[in-house]
């Protein structure tokens, strides 16, 4: 089996329920299977406990073997000034040797965001998450208007990517088209690293 990538950071929730949204789709294409990571906090707040080696509940952290080893990476923040957090900037920003390398060049990559406010960024995120993939040579794939979520979405999803309007901190409730986008999204990826795997 071959492995997808979904490496996200998510500090409330919403961005880690648009990626298992995002690994459902990557499993249904045949041959290929999600693999789920997530970053460390940078800074634990005054006083807290440093954040331990292992997460206590969720995915994994990532590592540089996941890079190597996936066959796409589908990247995942929530909106922090209309840029990605900070979190997953810094793990990027730690990638240089992979860069050097050409660890992802020529493999499909895709992004994806969420919001708590209208407005608040999704856009601009989805493209400064994009920036490092070009950087590392990959090849971005979007959502094309053919997946009829794209016209209907209220809260979030663009040609760029997917995305979630979590308008609160609460609990999270991902909509229906955002479901189905985050989904389609996987599966594009999925579907394109298979057909860049056949000889």
């Amino acid at each position: 089996m071959s492995c997808i990538l979904v490496l996200y950071y998510s500090r409330h929730g919403s961005t880690a329920q648009l990626a298992r949204r995002v690994a459902a789709g990557v499993e249904e294409v045949t041959g290929m299977q999600a693999r789920l990571r997530t970053v460390p906090e940078l800074v634990p707040a005054a006083g807290a406990v440093p954040a331990p080696e292992v997460p206590d509940d969720g995915p994994p952290y990532v590592s540089a073997d996941d890079l190597a080893e996936c066959r796409g990476l589908i990247l995942g923040s929530p909106t922090r000034f209309g840029n990605m957090a900070a979190p997953l900037k810094y793990f990027i920003d730690s990638t240089a040797s992979q860069w050097l390398n050409g660890t992802l060049a020529g493999k499909p990559a895709a992004v994806f965001t969420s919001t708590s406010s209208p407005h608040g960024g999704q856009e601009s995120t989805l493209l400064s998450m994009m920036l490092p993939l070009l950087h590392h040579g990959m090849l971005l794939v979007g959502l094309p208007y053919s997946e009829p979520g794209l016209s209907r979405t209220q809260g979030g999803g663009s040609p760029y990517g997917a995305g979630h309007l979590a308008r609160t901190q609460g609990a999270v409730q991902l909509g229906d088209d955002e479901k189905a986008l985050a989904r389609a999204l996987g599966k594009r990826v999925a579907t394109i690293a298979a057909r860049l795997d056949r000889p």
